[in-house]
C-alpha cells in the first residue's frame, strides 16, 4: 500500500473538515493508501511534522488555508529534492488563491477525488530570506489584514471578514522608501504597497498580478504601488491595478524576475502566504524552479 500523511487544520474555513473527514479518509482507504492522520495543534505544527518525515511517505496531503499549505511545503523544502513526495491539497480557507490558480476544486470531496486522479505539476516555490512561500510575499497597504483578522471572525463571515478588517486600516496607509534590485536594474522610490507573487489571483482578484502568469517558468511577478498624491488618486491607481488599464500605470511598477533584493530605511512588516513574516530591512527573494510536485485539478493547463 502507498503511504500517505494527512495533515489538517481542524479550525480552518468554519471548521468544515469535521463534516467531511470520514468521507475523505474512506476515499483514501478505498484507493489503497495506508494513512497517518494528524490534526494540527498549533502554529508550525504541520511544518515540524513534515520537516521530520523525510522518506516516510509517498504522498503528503494537507487541508486548511494558505498557512497550512505554506507550512507543509516549507517542511518539504528541507528534504533533498529527490526525496520530496507528491503534495495533495484540500483547501478549506477563506480565499484559497493558490488552490484556484492550480485548478483545485473548492469542494473538499472533489478536491480529495482530484488527489486520487493524480495529475501532477512541478511548481515554482519562493524563498524569503531563510523562509519559503508558495505564492505571495507582500508589505504595505492592507497586507496586515490576513493575520490581523481573528480565526473566529473568519469562520463567521468568510471572505467578508477580510473586507471589514481592511476598512479599519484605510487611514493607516504609510509610504516606505525602498531600493529594489532585480534583473540588473535598481529602482529607488517611495511605495505604499509591494508584492512578489506566483499566482493568478490575490485576495480573490484575478487581474491584480498582471498577465501571462506561469507557475513553473522560474519567474515571479513583482507589483509595487508608488505614493499617490491623495485619496482620489489612490482610488484611480487601485482601479487601474484591478482592471489592468493604463490610466495610472505611472504609479505602478511591474516586472518579472527570478531574484529580488529589497532594502528599506526602516523595518517593515511583511506577510508571506497570509502569515506574518516579521519586520525586515533587508530581504532577498528567490525563485526555486519546479521545486514542489503538486497534484492539480484535471482541467488545469500547464
Amino acid at each position: 500500500m502507498k503511504k500517505l500523511l494527512f495533515v489538517f487544520n481542524p479550525h480552518s474555513g468554519k471548521a468544515q473538515i469535521k463534516n467531511r473527514l470520514l468521507d475523505i479518509l474512506n476515499l483514501f482507504q478505498a484507493n489503497d493508501y495506508e494513512m497517518v492522520v494528524h490534526p494540527t495543534q498549533a502554529r508550525l505544527d504541520a511544518y515540524e511534522l513534515v520537516k521530520n518525515s523525510e522518506g516516510l511517505y509517498d504522498i503528503i496531503v494537507c487541508s486548511g488555508g494558505d498557512g497550512t499549505l505554506n507550512e507543509t511545503i516549507a517542511g518539504l523544502m528541507n528534504y533533498k529534492p529527490e526525496n520530496r513526495p507528491l503534495i495533495g491539497y484540500i483547501p478549506s480557507g477563506s480565499t484559497n488563491d493558490f488552490a484556484h490558480s492550480l485548478g483545485i476544486p473548492k469542494d473538499m470531496q472533489n478536491a480529495a477525488e482530484t488527489i486520487i486522479a493524480g495529475k501532477t505539476f512541478l511548481c515554482d516555490i519562493g524563498s524569503f530570506n531563510e523562509r519559503y512561500f508558495n505564492y505571495v510575499a507582500a508589505f504595505g497597504a492592507f497586507t496586515e489584514v490576513s493575520y490581523a483578522t481573528s480565526q473566529t471572525l473568519k469562520n463567521m463571515l468568510g471572505h467578508q471578514a477580510y473586507i471589514l478588517e481592511g476598512v479599519k486600516q484605510v487611514g493607516n496607509i504609510k509610504a516606505k522608501h525602498l531600493k529594489l534590485e532585480y534583473n540588473g536594474e535598481t529602482v529607488e522610490d517611495d511605495f505604499i504597497f509591494g508584492m512578489f507573487t506566483n499566482t493568478k489571483s490575490v485576495g480573490g482578484f484575478k487581474g491584480i498580478v498582471g498577465k501571462g502568469v506561469k507557475l513553473n517558468d522560474g519567474l515571479f511577478e513583482g507589483t509595487f504601488i508608488r505614493v499617490p498624491r491623495n485619496a482620489i488618486e489612490l482610488q484611480s491607481i487601485l482601479a487601474s491595478l484591478l482592471n489592468q488599464k493604463p490610466d495610472r500605470m505611472d504609479k505602478l511598477l511591474y516586472f518579472k524576475t527570478n531574484e529580488l533584493k529589497i532594502t528599506s530605511d526602516e523595518a517593515i512588516p511583511w506577510v508571506i502566504d497570509g502569515e506574518f513574516a516579521g519586520n525586515q530591512t533587508e530581504i532577498t527573494m528567490k525563485v526555486n524552479k519546479e521545486a514542489a510536485n503538486i497534484i492539480v485539478g484535471s482541467k488545469y493547463i500547464m
